[in-house]
């Protein structure tokens, strides 16, 4: 309800995803996200492709440069970048 009401009044919304389908069956969802005005993605990228090969997580340290780039108007680029661990 708050994202909606956001976009309602033409503010920008940051979306950091973890999802354990990102390039399975809800990848169209998220294209269609990225597609949409004033959505915009903290970038992300897999976290474990050997164990977990549809999952994507977003790179929460990346947080404040997404939301300073959605206030100006404009998404960090790439928004799917390369792998990444959380684990050793």
């Amino acid at each position: 309800m708050a994202a909606k009401a956001t976009l309602r009044n033409r503010k920008p919304v940051v979306l950091g995803i973890s999802t354990n389908d990102a390039l399975g069956l809800n990848g169209v969802n998220l294209m269609k996200l990225m597609a949409a005005k004033n959505i915009y993605f903290i970038p992300y990228g897999q976290d474990d492709p050997e164990r977990k090969p549809t999952s994507m997580v977003a790179r929460m340290e990346m947080l404040p440069a997404a939301v300073e780039a959605a206030i100006n108007g404009y998404q960090i680029q790439p928004v799917i970048i390369e792998r990444f661990r959380y684990f050793s």
